[in-house]
């Protein structure tokens, strides 16, 4: 979604965020660290010593398995260096990690050894394997002498099993300037074994020197929007040095896949939709996410096989939690065709009922098809990005919509749909994020006829921060239920949704704050939803 706002405000009087306040003396150190030499063994590893903590930026788990898990941190002393470094020296360094039974790690179950290199930005990416299956589990890393937070995490269920009950939340869109991060203490405390982020975990816009509604002064190398790799690292970095977003990935194991404002507002593919950007052209636009791609996996818990080369990537990929879920987690980002006529709010166009056009490209389609024929689970959730419920946004006869959302990809919906139908496809539920208001809908074979079969059921969570405060029930809110008989719920306060899974019903509570212009905000649940499994539509729970 594009962004306008760009205000300014909030807590006056704390510390800066930059160079001259926040890194003190980081050239210092990174000398320091650099004239102590580190072999590329595990002695070296020990002769190091820091001066400052390195794990600035916490500690996070993501993407379990039955016998494992990703493990992530990044040796980060002085996180918004201005090269992007962190504060660390041009070698790498060599960290010790450990995963336990219990918190005070009387019990480790697994240690190693691995190296934190430059070219990542002195990240690492442990993935643990031969644990039992649906076991909770505490991690930590130790560098230099300094010993990391305890993180918690769990595997998933064994493969075969069916579990009674399995509880998960799911998360998008957290401008750092435009709100404060209270929904992630929130989410710190919530009873989940998985959360989900559905993108726009960073916000790429310039910002102001006060960094907008925190009040906080930001120093100039960090307010542009970023265009090289140095940029995003420190935009990402930026965004995880939050007590708060620390927190809630330190409590529970995550599953992420970026929207576009990890990279630029309404991307597609390999074209820049912005106009008068300077990487107009594709050449230069694939350098630019390419630099954008690193830093999203440097900071980030992800597997190998999700680490990019150069503009290569692949972020789709399937989580299985025993019998009970499948999770298909798509990236409608990178291969999707350009937004039709023009992109924006239209009607009348004729371009987004193409046949030809595509929001997930070949190979993604056909891998989706084939992860959701086989699952034989008994919910398959669809974490992905954008509304694939259809959003009238005209109150009149006529009809309008958003041509960056599934609208402007109808036969795109429309094939996925007839796939559902023609696999047999058990209890399909979307998830999504990106519209920054909580929203659920009834997925209909056909939008125009309200009598028309329901496939399934979308849940649309709001934002963590993007947009500041909101509001229940907004004009455009309004609008929406007024028009789209299939929408049952809408509220543009901020918040996540927790969601929970039986055998026999998928539950989501709409988690709301009244403010995030300000920290403290208490949490409640606006509404819930309920929906059966083998009866597709929406009830009040």
């Amino acid at each position: 979604m594009r962004m306008s706002s760009r205000t300014s405000g909030g807590a006056k009087g704390a510390r800066g965020l930059g160079r001259r306040s926040l890194l003190g003396a980081s050239g210092a150190v990174a000398l320091a660290l650099a004239a102590g030499g580190l072999s590329a063994g595990r002695a070296g590893a020990e002769e190091l010593r820091f001066r400052q903590d390195p794990f600035t930026l916490g500690v996070a788990s993501g993407d379990p398995w039955p016998d494992g898990f990703v493990l992530w941190t990044r040796l980060a002393p002085h996180p918004l260096a201005p090269d992007g470094a962190g504060g660390m020296p041009p070698h790498p360094v060599g960290v010790f990690w450990e995963v336990a039974a219990d918190e005070r790690f009387r019990f480790v179950v697994r240690r190693g050894w691995t190296r934190a290199i430059p070219e990542l930005a002195h990240s690492v990416h442990v993935e643990v394997s031969g644990l039992l299956a649906g076991r909770q589990y505490y991690y930590r890393f130790r560098a230099g002498g300094v010993v990391s937070p305890v993180g918690r995490t769990r595997t998933a269920p064994p493969p075969y099993s069916r579990p009674t009950v399995l509880n998960f939340a799911f998360a998008s869109c957290q401008a750092w300037f435009e709100g404060f991060y209270t929904a992630h203490r929130h989410l710190a405390e919530e009873d989940v074994d998985l959360v989900l982020h559905l993108g726009d975990y960073i916000y790429e816009n310039a910002i102001d020197a006060m960094g907008g509604v925190r009040g906080v002064p930001v120093d100039a190398e960090l307010r542009p929007e970023p265009m090289n790799l140095a940029q995003y690292r420190n935009r990402h970095a930026l965004h995880r040095f939050d007590a708060d977003l620390i927190a809630a990935h330190q409590a529970h194991p995550w599953a992420v896949v970026w929207d576009d404002h990890e990279v630029e507002d309404n991307w597609a593919g390999d074209i820049s939709t912005v106009d008068g950007e300077p990487d107009q052209d594709p050449a230069v636009f694939r350098e630019r996410a390419a630099a954008a791609f690193q830093a999203y996996y440097e900071h980030l818990p992800l597997r190998l096989p999700n680490k990019p080369r150069g503009f290569d990537t692949r972020m789709y990929r399937r989580l299985r939690y025993g019998r009970m879920a499948s999770f298909h987690i798509l990236d409608t980002r990178r291969f999707r065709d350009d937004q039709p006529c023009g992109d924006g709010i239209k009607s009348g166009c004729d371009e987004r009922l193409s046949p030809g056009r595509s929001i997930l490209g070949a190979e993604q389609e056909s891998w989706l098809y084939n992860s959701l024929g086989r699952s034989g689970a008994t919910w398959n959730l669809i974490p992905q990005q954008i509304p694939v419920t259809q959003v009238d946004t005209d109150t009149g006869p006529g009809q309008s919509f958003v041509m960056d959302f599934w609208d402007g990809y109808a036969h795109s919906r429309q094939r996925l749909f007839e796939e559902i139908a023609a696999r047999g496809v058990n209890n399909p539920v979307v998830l999504t994020g990106d519209m920054h208001r909580h929203l659920a809908a009834d997925l209909k074979r056909d939008f125009d006829d309200p009598d028309s079969p329901t496939i399934g059921v979308e849940f649309v969570g709001t934002s963590i921060s993007t947009k500041s405060d909101g509001m229940d029930l907004d004009p455009s809110g309004a609008d929406l239920l007024a028009a789209n008989p299939h929408i049952k719920f809408t509220n543009y306060q901020r918040g996540y949704v927790r969601c929970s899974l039986t055998p026999e019903t998928c539950r989501a509570d709409f988690r709301v704050l009244p403010y995030v212009t300000r920290p403290g905000a208490p949490v409640s649940t606006r509404t819930s939803f309920v929906t059966e499994a083998g009866r597709p539509g929406l009830r009040p729970a």
